[in-house]
């Protein structure tokens, strides 16, 4: 049997203009205010991103910044649209969390180049070299590892950029499954349906995810002084704790304190009531990440031109330097798996990806991508 329809079967025709005079109802208020604030969120996000782009002096670390400023005015489109086309809400907020994705894998690597940053000749080696044997964040506190092995920074990157490959594959699928009408959010613990095998893959994914995230900061802390990465971590993880708990709260309260209409059905109200929320809530984000991630750390020195704004957006969504990242890590755990081991253990920067990691490589103009040293 399918999913029952979450959508009323009459449509409103009506338009804002009619019989002389505007015709304003709850939904077309919730209209006007999800489209100010969205253009809003997008004002004040595009401030912050054209000063990283015309302050472009650290590409590798920046162009995981712009990727991280783009959340708030992604979503809060996304929302947006969401919101006025309400009847096709489930495909949008799949759309808008595989955005999540980027932006924790984004946010991992700009860690990385920030410890990187610490150690002398910006050597992953010398970062962590000092770091002894410890022991696992709960729930796993009865294990130990030792942090300056390669094995273990390949593990801990790929806990994270896993992701970025699970959540948008689980996105296409659910837009598959909602196209012929095998999804089915409504019924949300259902077996027939494919929501809950889906809802279960990406809630062990994003575990995995948020745990190596924890487990680096936990490691990388002393490292991390000054750099603010609590308030970046938080300008992530509150947008993702925020949706996901109002979203869950409007559909408590649906069929409840939530009611249907003629042309909304009590989904269709909840649904509308998480988009116009996130949309209203991305401003505060947005200023937020401005103090989060402050460009001007980064400033052109005086008598210095500023950079063009076309390569630092180019660079941005340019995700070449993930296929690299994922590649490097699929190659090491393959050759591990396949028993061929290298004759001598990689080196800890190789691990890490980063300029000046050794092991006969150099980075080029992404910290990332590397060529062979010429002899």
């Amino acid at each position: 049997m399918g999913c029952p329809s979450d959508n009323a079967q009459a449509i409103d025709q009506s338009t804002f203009w009619s019989e002389g005079s505007f015709h304003w109802n709850a939904h077309r208020v919730g209209w006007a205010i999800a489209g100010s604030c969205t253009l809003l969120t997008v004002l004040i996000s595009f401030v912050s991103v054209l000063k990283h782009c015309r302050n472009y002096t650290k590409p590798s670390e920046q162009r995981q910044i712009l990727r991280i400023l783009y959340m708030p005015p992604v979503y809060a489109i996304i929302s947006f649209f969401s919101y006025r086309f309400f009847r096709s809400y489930t495909y949008y907020s799949l759309i808008e969390a595989a955005y999540e994705a980027i932006t924790l894998s984004a946010f991992v690597l700009l860690l990385v180049e920030y410890v990187a940053s610490t150690a002398v000749g910006h050597s992953a080696e010398g970062a962590l070299a000092r770091k002894d044997k410890t022991t696992l964040p709960i729930p796993f506190c009865c294990l130990r590892y030792r942090p300056s092995k390669a094995y273990f920074i390949y593990t801990l990157k790929w806990s994270v950029m896993q992701y970025v490959i699970i959540r948008p594959a689980i996105s296409i699928a659910g837009i598959i499954c909602q196209h012929y009408n095998a999804l089915c959010e409504s019924e949300a613990f259902n077996i027939r349906y494919a929501n809950l095998y889906l809802q279960l893959v990406d809630f062990i994914s994003i575990s995995i995810a948020l745990y190596g995230l924890i487990l680096f900061y936990d490691l990388t802390k002393e490292e991390l002084a000054g750099r603010r990465p609590l308030a970046k971590f938080l300008s992530i993880k509150l947008i993702v704790v925020f949706t996901f708990y109002q979203a869950f709260m409007f559909d408590v309260l649906k069929n409840h304190v939530i009611h249907g209409t003629e042309f909304w059905t009590a989904t269709n109200v909840a649904n509308g009531l998480t988009a116009l929320t996130i949309c209203i809530e991305m401003i505060f984000f947005s200023l937020f990440n401005i103090w989060a991630f402050p460009w001007n750390e980064y400033q052109v020195q005086r008598g210095q031109s500023h950079t063009s704004v076309w390569r630092p957006l180019w660079d941005s969504i340019n995700f070449w330097d993930f296929i690299i990242e994922i590649r490097s890590e699929f190659a090491y755990f393959a050759s591990h798996l396949r028993g061929r081991h290298p004759p001598t253990q990689p080196k800890l920067g190789r691990a890490f990806g980063v300029q000046g990691g050794g092991d006969g490589l150099r980075g080029t103009t992404s910290p990332l991508l590397y060529q062979t040293r010429e002899p």
